[in-house]
Order: C-alpha cells, then sequence, then structure tokens
C-alpha cells in the first residue's frame, strides 16, 4: 500500500486505522509529490512492487495531489490499481476533478478519531476487491 501524505499525524491515524481493522500490509509513506511522482516513475522502472492501494492526500509540498493522481493513472502498472483520496478539503470542485481523473472514492478527512478508525475497514474492502 502507499500513502502519499505529509502531515506525520495523518500518518499515524492511517496507521492506527489499518491496525484496528485487522489490515497488515506493508505501507510505504511518500511525504511530497515529487517524491510520489519518483515512486511511480521506480514501479514503472520495475525497482518498486505495484501498491495494491494508493491513498492520495490533495495538497502535498511540492507537487499536487492531482499531478500525482495523473501519473498514476498514465503508468502501465498502476493504472488500474484503486486510489482513495483521503483530503481534509471538502470542496465539490476537488471532488469532482479526482473522480474525472480516475480516482476510486474520495473521504474528506474526519474530525473525530472513531469516524478516522472507520476509514481502515473502507481501505480494507478496497485491498480484498469487494469494492
Amino acid at each position: 500500500m502507499l500513502l502519499v501524505e505529509d502531515n506525520s499525524g495523518d500518518v499515524g491515524l492511517v496507521r492506527e486505522a489499518l491496525s484496528d481493522n485487522g489490515v497488515v500490509v506493508r505501507l510505504h509513506v511518500v511525504t511530497d509529490g515529487e517524491k510520489a511522482l519518483e515512486f511511480i516513475d521506480q514501479i514503472d522502472a520495475g525497482k518498486r512492487p505495484v501498491p495494491d492501494l494508493i491513498v492520495l492526500d490533495l495538497n502535498l509540498p511540492k507537487r499536487t495531489g492531482f499531478e500525482v493522481l495523473e501519473r498514476v493513472r498514465a503508468s502501465s502498472l498502476c493504472s488500474s490499481r484503486p486510489v482513495v483520496i483521503l483530503s481534509s478539503s471538502g470542496a465539490i470542485r476537488d471532488h469532482e476533478e479526482t473522480v474525472r481523473l480516475g480516482a476510486t472514492r474520495y473521504i474528506k478527512k474526519p474530525s473525530s478519531l472513531d469516524e478516522f478508525l472507520a476509514i481502515g475497514g473502507i481501505f480494507k474492502l478496497l485491498l480484498a476487491g469487494d469494492v
């Protein structure tokens, strides 16, 4: 699983959400858009394994989540992988743009711990191919 997130607190919450839902995955964390693009290039070059799921923030340093999503969908190896946008943005235009670019799901980052932990259940279903 690839998590593209620059907020270390949110990275910790994603880890906890996965653990609480019994999801055991190798989690690769990339902290900015530039590194995410390089990561996808490395996957396409056969230097990294293809993630089963990509979780992507939109507001990233260096390159936006929109640019990363475009690159994922252009990737020969990652194009069919589910991509979940996990963003603090509730703007309709952001949601519509990610759908246009091929996001699988758009989740606004919850404000409560219980709601954030429940996201792990969505990740579990996507990893199992049930959604």
